[in-house]
């Protein structure tokens, strides 16, 4: 897909050694940490590398058959991730257990399995709750565990497909301007909110500086400080259409950042791909019910979403 080999030219900025270094220099003494000098100098081509090996991860599952595409993409953007973890944790990975991937599925019944009801299940350790911490200041999230259909529901680029096979529509566009949102009201009937109740919970939950909001006669109006699409939550930003939508359905995921929602989905579709041969083949050959097309879509969109979302991320730390 030529969108996905044209967004990898984002991230050339950072294959330069003295670009990098300088970028973790910075990154490293907004977190206050000692010795950022040395530091960003020690990390310069680890984290390069991290980079790297993550592209060619993904380069690979554009030309692989879909039976590993999940395995790829998945591996790719462990290394993407692990990039952006370097970015706040100079010392990553400091002890074995943040190699763990921080997530485990279900053990799956061979009658009537669906991957919109499976399930994975949070870690106290590895690489999910240590890069929600790192990257996005969650913590305590084991024990928690996330069904798939509610996972896939926070991808914007999805709504239609949602629509389509499942007469669900599970986003409202948001009209913007700059940094400037209008939110229908006609979300307080979804939502079971009053206005006040719903003007609470948004500004609890956005996780960026608003500096203005008001009540329409139809809108909940909001000015946001300059941010990254990274810091947003509730708003999602469509690859694609280049457009932000608001969620229709409020879930327990519905203010996590997208990108912890493309790696769970990847983890588990990447098991399924090693360890459940069986059911993977009869899903691709078979095509019984609406899995596969959720699954092959959500494919397509995280090829360059992911990838996207990361380079945002590092953007976000560079103008920390």
């Amino acid at each position: 897909m030529k969108h996905t080999n044209q967004h990898w030219q984002s991230y050339l900025y950072f294959f330069s050694a003295n670009t990098t270094k300088d970028f973790l220099k910075h990154s490293y003494q907004m977190e206050k940490i000692e010795q950022a000098e040395q530091k960003s100098f020690e990390n310069t081509y680890p984290f390069i590398y991290y980079l790297e090996h993550g592209q060619i991860y993904y380069e690979q599952a554009e030309q692989a058959p879909i039976m590993i595409k999940p395995i790829l993409y998945f591996y790719g953007l462990v290394h993407l991730i692990k990039a952006s973890i370097l970015t706040t944790d100079p010392n990553y990975p400091e002890t074995t257990s943040v190699l763990a991937h921080g997530v485990s599925t279900r053990k799956r019944k061979k009658q009537q399995y669906t991957f919109f009801n499976d399930e994975v299940k949070f870690q106290k350790s590895g690489l999910f709750p240590y890069m929600a911490d790192k990257m996005f200041h969650m913590k305590h999230l084991e024990g928690e565990k996330a069904y798939m259909v509610d996972l896939l529901q926070q991808i914007p680029e999805l709504n239609t497909l949602f629509q389509l096979a499942e007469k669900q529509q599970i986003f409202m566009p948001v009209k913007h301007h700059d940094q400037s949102f209008s939110i229908p009201l006609s979300i307080l009937d979804r939502y079971h909110m009053t206005e006040g109740r719903f003007v609470d919970y948004f500004l609890g939950k956005i996780n960026v500086d608003v500096s203005n909001h008001s009540l329409g006669e139809n809108s909940f109006d909001i000015t946001i400080e300059k941010t990254m699409l990274s810091k947003l939550r509730l708003l999602k930003y469509h690859h694609t259409d280049k457009e932000y939508y608001f969620p229709m359905e409020r879930n327990d995921f519905s203010h996590y950042p997208e990108l912890l929602a493309h790696y769970l989905l990847l983890y588990n579709l990447s098991m399924i791909a090693r360890y459940e041969t069986e059911w993977w083949s009869e899903c691709i050959k078979m095509m019984s019910n609406n899995d596969f097309p959720f699954i092959q879509t959500f494919l397509d969109i995280t090829s360059s979403k992911g990838p996207f979302l990361i380079f945002d991320y590092l953007m976000s730390r560079k103008q920390t």
